[in-house]
């Protein structure tokens, strides 16, 4: 099928106008909705990739709990 065969297709109500679209329309309630974090660029920076800030963040949390188990106290909800 080529090109012409294709476009001879489709549905008229598939006919977009790109001209009226808005770009990053529903970003914020994306971004609210889902479990996207955004690092400041200096935080991002210091890392190559979303594997590197995940086993940063469990070194911390790793650190947070052995240290509040020395203390005998918690900050952690439901711990």
């Amino acid at each position: 099928m080529n090109a012409e065969e294709f476009q001879d297709e489709l549905r008229p109500e598939y006919d977009f106008d790109f001209s009226k679209a808005v770009r990053g329309k529903y970003y914020r309630q994306y971004l609210e909705s889902s479990n996207v974090i955004v690092l400041d660029p200096d935080v991002a920076a210091a890392f190559h990739n979303s594997a590197t800030v995940n086993q940063a963040l469990r070194a911390m949390l790793q650190f947070a709990n052995q240290t509040s188990s020395l203390t005998g106290h918690s900050n952690h909800p439901g711990t």
